[in-house]
């Protein structure tokens, strides 16, 4: 999301309509947990609940861009603010509680839109916290970045660095705001924003810090019918098997039976599933066993929804 100042001159220049998000969607246009798609033979569960609302969203969050569940600590998910707020990291829980603030340290962030928790380096089993400075709205940006710590063994409030890991896309600049981890290989990859579909997924091979790696293109994901587009987060199951692709209107679930990577799982079949109204929708998390997700969004008070299993 582009900082206040950048929305207020594009409405002055008369530009803000070719760049503003879809309405929030009423509830007639949200799946309800009848219309759904059954997952067979898939991990996670087969069909979902109605969304409940368990929290709003806390007042240290005022621009929440992103949710990951963590690995070290049950219950609770990683967070951030985007572009415009200090670079801190969040660990709250699904109520909005804030179990720690992090201060980081190191590196100067441009936009930061998504978080996700896996394995620090594929093979390595200790687990680092991963956040997407990939926001560009007006695609300028020659270089776009993910910054990596280590997950706090313990939940507290302290000042931590960061180790920045650089990347550039073949094929120019690209606005993004979801960021995928395969926590079975310790395999990222960064999903556009865009009008023309749901998005390219590219992934991060060989990303490191000290090192600007390029990006490899691995496919479009498109929504049925064209129905929707601008994904603003991602969420992979643990499994690997399915996908969570949030919108500002709708959530969709990618899924492929036996997915081994990235690339066969975008081989698989596009369903929607349920998601609760939110006003400005950037975020979505499996929740760490995979039986259901948090649905996450910008604006202090704004209610945070647990989609669980039906």
């Amino acid at each position: 999301m582009a900082p206040r100042r950048t929305w207020a001159l594009l409405l002055g220049m008369g530009l803000f309509a070719c760049s503003s998000p879809k309405p929030v969607p009423s509830e007639s246009d949200v799946p309800d947990a009848g219309s759904q798609v059954p997952a067979i033979g898939l991990p996670g569960c087969v069909t979902y609940g109605v969304p409940r609302q368990t929290g709003v969203v806390p007042e240290q969050l005022p621009e929440l861009s992103g949710l990951a569940a963590s690995v070290r600590h049950p219950g609770v998910f990683w967070t951030h603010n985007d572009s415009g707020n200090d670079f801190e990291a969040f660990a709250i829980d699904e109520t909005g509680a804030v179990r720690a603030r992090l201060k980081l340290t190191g590196a100067e962030p441009r936009d930061v839109e998504d978080v996700a928790v896996g394995p620090c380096a594929p093979g390595e089993a200790r687990t680092c916290v991963f956040l997407a400075d990939i926001g560009d709205n007006f695609e300028l940006r020659e270089q776009v970045r993910l910054f990596r710590f280590p997950e706090p063994e313990t939940l507290a409030d302290a000042s931590v660095p960061v180790e920045p890991m650089p990347f550039t896309y073949p094929d120019g600049s690209h606005d993004a705001e979801a960021l995928v981890m395969d926590a079975r290989s310790g395999r990222l990859g960064v999903l556009t924003k865009t009008r023309r579909s749901l998005g390219d997924l590219y992934a991060l091979d060989g990303l490191k810090p000290g090192t600007v790696i390029q990006a490899t293109k691995l496919g479009t994901l498109e929504a049925p019918q064209g129905l929707d587009r601008l994904s603003t987060a991602a969420s992979l199951h643990p499994s690997g098997q399915r996908l969570l692709v949030r919108t500002y209107s709708r959530v969709w679930e990618l899924r492929q039976s036996g997915a081994a990577d990235l690339e066969s799982l975008l081989k698989g079949s596009l369903v929607a599933v349920p998601a609760g109204s939110q006003a400005q929708a950037e975020a979505v998390a499996y929740f760490a066993d995979g039986q259901g997700y948090l649905l996450g969004t910008e604006f202090t008070g704004q209610p945070l929804w647990r989609v669980g299993c039906r």
